[in-house]
């Protein structure tokens, strides 16, 4: 059977491998049942119905024509290792690493680092842009998971909060 959509074909493709993953993932906990749901039952059940639309997005990434194909172009390389590196710079200002001795940095200096590097992933990068959004995110987080929730995590440098 040929592709008719190649987009979509390893789109969909994603989405199978990742819902079975899920999914298996999942069974290593307790999954219950409909009417006494385990902690797997949710994972589970959502990879499962990524799975089931996924191959659905295959099916019609084989059935439905398109002009031209829809070829996969070039991979952007310069976006996805600075998103990627983005999330690992700000796991570990969050958390810090005690094997190399840095110490956790707090959630407000991680999202501005979070925002500056992922904003550099974008096409015309904006200094002003990145620090007002990553300001608000800051704000927003602070009152939302401080605040609001009242979680315990560090918010600053223990050199600034002592």
């Amino acid at each position: 059977m040929k592709i008719k959509s190649q987009k979509d074909f390893f789109a969909g493709l994603m989405f199978v491998l990742v819902g079975i993953g899920f999914a298996w993932g999942a069974t290593t906990y307790n999954v219950g049942n409909g009417a006494r749901m385990g902690p797997g039952y949710f994972p589970l059940m959502l990879g499962i119905l990524l799975a089931v639309l996924g191959l659905l997005v295959v099916f019609t990434s084989l059935v439905v024509e398109t002009a031209d194909g829809e070829p996969i172009g070039t991979i952007a390389w310069k976006p996805l290792i600075l998103i990627i590196s983005a999330n690992l710079i700000f796991g570990v200002l969050l958390g810090g690493l005690p094997g190399i001795g840095l110490p956790a940095m707090g959630l407000i200096i991680a999202i501005y680092a979070l925002v500056l590097v992922a904003g550099l992933a974008g096409p015309n990068p904006s200094l002003k842009l990145s620090l007002i959004l990553a300001t608000i995110l800051a704000v927003g987080s602070y009152l939302a998971f401080i605040v609001g929730l009242k979680l315990q995590f560090q918010v600053w440098p223990t050199f600034i909060t002592g």
